[in-house]
């Protein structure tokens, strides 16, 4: 266990910016996309049983629920010194939030309270959704709402099916998904008759809150949401693979298993049934400043995830032998998605191949206090834009404007 004291020396040696490992994730029940850079011998990394590596995680905080066989360090970020031991984000945010987050963050908050990731399938996965608080809170969870953005870069090739079905058809009735369910070991039950499927934007988004339906396609998404874990599974078969009733269950507490009116009470139902799902829910990048402003002073920089309190996140791009200095009002984490150069004190550059276990320069933390500072990001290359992705937990005083009414 470090110190807080071992902690702020790490912080301050980065000047306030901390350097993250890769976090992957296996799911059992879903094939790889195979388009996160992780070399091929190491997609089933965590052993066959377990399922391929289709997710990663990063900046987490938040243990993965992937069942009995979950590792105790599944899903949560290691922070990589260029001295001593690695050790975990969530260690730090344990030990000295405030010094990561700032003091009225911890206050407010109580931690980073953010997930977020690249999920990459080779094909759809099973109509599901999120539970919302009220019913997470019945299993000791927190709800999750999520945002998708469907970076271009990782997006060049579209796998199986790009297009994700999401809430019910208008007119669909509890009756007829309480039929769905009834015919769960029957094979196919029959839900999708009732969705919509919408055609996947690269660089375009969705915002899906709690109780919405969502089967997502296979675009490699990047993914802000809160930090949570629970979900439940509402189609029993997807391209030929029985889905197990313990998927719709696993977040349900053990008296409601067999409950289906209380299973299809989990849905937000106007949500998913609303005639117009595609005007509320459908995003699109917004300018953070004028554009020709930002191309004059060698950048540009757009909001890809806002309209909730609960995240948010930018794209910015540096122009090619450029630099800019980017401040923000809270912390966050980045990614790279295209391009290298130097992010404060730190290289960074976009991995080819990775590795399972190997050390990249693509993702760090930054605290803050160096954030309202400003980060001082260099572009390197003489021809290839410097991409990344920026990612805030609740409450970015950024973002509020943007929140919807």
């Amino acid at each position: 266990m470090r110190t807080r004291a071992q902690i702020k020396e790490v912080i301050d040696a980065g000047a306030g910016i901390l350097r993250l490992e890769p976090c992957w994730v296996p799911r059992s029940f879903l094939i790889p996309g195979r388009r996160l850079k992780l070399h091929p011998d190491d997609l089933y990394a965590f052993g066959g049983h377990r399922g391929g590596i289709d997710e990663r995680w990063f900046s987490s905080t938040t243990k993965a629920a992937n069942g009995p066989a979950t590792l105790p360090d599944e899903g949560l970020s290691y922070v990589r010194p260029n001295r001593g031991g690695k050790f975990l984000l969530k260690e730090a945010v344990e030990i000295a939030g405030d010094l990561l987050l700032g003091a009225d963050v911890m206050q407010r908050e109580g931690g980073w309270n953010l997930l977020c990731k690249f999920f990459d399938n080779l094909g759809p996965i099973p109509h599901h959704m999120h539970q919302s608080d009220a019913f997470a809170k019945l299993v000791g969870q927190k709800g999750k709402p999520e945002a998708y953005y469907f970076p271009p870069q990782y997006n060049a090739v579209r796998n199986n099916f790009p297009h994700t079905y999401m809430g019910l058809e208008p007119g669909t009735t509890k009756e007829d998904i309480r039929r769905c369910l009834e015919k769960w070991n029957q094979g196919d039950n029959g839900i999708l008759f009732h969705a919509r499927a919408y055609r996947l934007e690269p660089g375009a988004g969705w915002q899906i809150n709690p109780g919405v339906l969502h089967a997502p396609g296979s675009l490699v998404t990047y993914e802000p949401q809160v930090n949570s874990d629970v979900f439940a599974m509402f189609q029993s078969e997807v391209e030929g693979r029985i889905v197990d009733w313990s998927l719709l269950t696993k977040d349900v507490p053990p008296e409601f298993n067999q409950d289906l009116d209380f299973l299809i009470s989990m849905l937000d139902w106007d949500a998913n049934v609303n005639p117009e799902f595609a005007k509320t829910n459908k995003t699109f990048p917004r300018q953070v400043n004028p554009v020709q402003e930002m191309a004059a002073d060698g950048y540009g920089e757009q909001w890809i995830t806002y309209g909730t309190p609960y995240y948010s996140a930018k794209e910015l791009t540096v122009l090619p032998k450029r630099s800019v200095t980017v401040r923000d009002s809270a912390a966050y984490g980045v990614i790279l998605t295209q391009g290298y150069g130097t992010l404060g004190n730190l290289p960074v550059s976009t991995p080819s191949l990775i590795r399972f276990g190997e050390m990249t320069e693509d993702e760090v933390f930054v605290t803050a206090d160096v954030a309202k500072e400003g980060v001082r990001i260099e572009n390197l290359s003489a021809t290839d834009p410097l991409v990344l992705l920026k990612h805030f937990g609740p409450g970015n005083p950024d973002a509020q404007p943007l929140c919807r009414k």
